[in-house]
């Protein structure tokens, strides 16, 4: 799952990106809130986590701009502005959750995985597609109902398609989400990776379909009536 935080106490923001990185996420980090446009242009991002007081645009002002601009980005606000008219406003102009500092970060991972789930049509707490699942909580990936054993690696990928589930990610995309710590990795081992996952999931109704000039998508098998059913959290 890839964030974006946009967080001026670089203390704060650096321990959160190391801290967020050991739980799975990629995060990436700006200080002003003119960057967090540029930063959404160029990246798909599953979630943003916005401090209100930033320098050069407030928090409240690019909030605005996201959703003037139609924007559907999960928001998380995170702010030492707590109080209740801070979060009914923040709420009412846009923003999906509320996080008032200091916090826990076992509820800011908590927060960010409902949002993102919440945000691809599920209320359970796993990802899903077709009978393949995945526990965000227990980092757990189960396939009927059987826990799925798979490599470190196997693990990062399947769980970038499966948050994605019916979109194709390019290569450099998954690249950048399981080795954004790693220099010289070649695409050439995102390719390695998902031929090890298909045979892991061969036989069983779901597939990694390689779309022509997009990259993979995850997916499960056609139904009788022979269209694909909806990714969706189950």
């Amino acid at each position: 799952m890839r964030v974006l935080l946009a967080e001026d106490e670089h203390a704060l923001a650096t321990w959160l990106v190391r801290a967020l990185a050991q739980s799975g996420f990629l995060v990436d980090w700006v200080d002003d809130g003119r960057l967090v446009r540029r930063s959404l242009k160029a990246t798909r991002y599953d979630a943003l986590v916005l401090d209100l007081g930033l320098p050069g645009l407030g928090g409240r002002e690019v909030l605005a701009d996201l959703r003037d601009a139609g924007q559907r980005l999960p928001v998380l606000i995170l702010t030492a502005r707590d109080s209740l008219m801070e979060r009914v406003d923040s709420l009412h102009e846009g923003a999906d959750d509320f996080l008032a500092k200091p916090f826990e970060l076992a509820e800011l991972e908590a927060r960010l995985v409902a949002l993102i789930r919440r945000s691809r049509g599920g209320d359970h707490p796993r990802f899903a597609c077709g009978p393949l699942a995945y526990d965000a909580g227990a980092r757990q990936f189960t396939l009927m109902h059987e826990p799925l054993a798979l490599t470190p690696r196997e693990h990062a990928v399947l769980r970038v398609l499966i948050t994605r589930s019916g979109e194709p990610l390019s290569k450099q995309e998954i690249l950048e989400r399981v080795f954004s710590d790693e220099q010289d990795v070649q695409p050439d081992a995102v390719e390695v990776l998902v031929h090890r996952l298909r045979k892991r999931l061969q036989g069983t109704p779901v597939g990694i379909r390689t779309v022509r000039g997009l990259g993979y998508v995850l997916e499960s098998a056609p139904d009788a009536a022979g269209a694909p059913p909806p990714a969706r959290g189950d």
